[in-house]
């Protein structure tokens, strides 16, 4: 943070595209939070607090709307890294399906080097501001999945099947950000497109996924998984 104090400290808060949830799509700055879970709301709370203390204290305190920004390090429960996983471990017969829910979502997805990159420009500017961070491209879950199988050269309708339980109670259909605003001041703008994301994610993928075949033919019992947990 940097105070009135003059202490030179700076505070990023971590926000993300969330927080718009059911707000028509493109979302920018000036777009109203209508969040659909608890972790959106939290999110829109922590969002107020750190404006908060920006106004009454000085503070250098910024929150980044991220929209989603994946990478090979993302987690398996988060559905581009868990279809990867999936998909590059039925393509070597270590799994025979996978299950998702809505297919229909759309979001805006780049990759986290981009975002990062995103996150200390907004600290190395003169004044604090909040930015939506985004690469104004967005795509269906279907279209990341006919991406990620078409690499592997499969066909992802032979092995996704729906399972109602990965349904949201409240879904949020279109995520897809305007970041003019980050372009402009921040000079910013995404290296990484969808097809280049995909393609890291699939290849460091299907190592993991090589390197697991390797142990199973050797006798080792690599963790149990059920059909379609990727």
């Amino acid at each position: 943070m940097h105070g009135r104090d003059g202490n030179g400290l700076r505070f990023y808060q971590a926000g993300t595209s969330e927080m718009f949830g059911a707000a028509p799509a493109p979302q920018n700055e000036d777009t109203p939070f209508l969040p659909q879970s608890p972790y959106a709301a939290a999110k829109v709370m922590a969002f107020h607090l750190v404006r908060n203390y920006r106004e009454a204290y000085g503070l250098f305190a910024v929150t980044g709307i991220l929209f989603n920004h994946e990478s090979e390090r993302r987690g398996e429960t988060f559905v581009t890294r868990k279809i990867t996983r999936a998909a590059t471990r039925i393509k070597l017969g270590l799994q025979e399906k996978l299950y998702l829910g809505n297919l229909d979502a759309i979001r805006d997805w780049g990759h986290a080097e981009d975002y990062v990159r995103a996150m200390q420009l907004m600290l190395q500017q003169d004044q604090p501001h909040d930015f939506v961070i985004a690469t104004g491209e967005a795509y269906s879950v279907r279209d990341f999945l006919t991406r990620t199988f078409e690499r592997l050269d499969l066909n992802w309708q032979d092995y996704v099947e729906f399972d109602p339980r990965y349904l949201r109670p409240t879904e949020v259909e279109h995520l897809h950000g305007d970041a003019s605003r980050a372009r402009e001041a921040l000079g910013w703008t995404p290296q990484i497109g969808i097809d280049q994301l995909v393609a890291r994610m699939v290849e460091h993928d299907l190592e993991l996924a090589r390197q697991e075949r390797t142990l199973r033919d050797a006798g080792h019992v690599v963790g149990a998984r059920e059909s379609g947990d990727a």
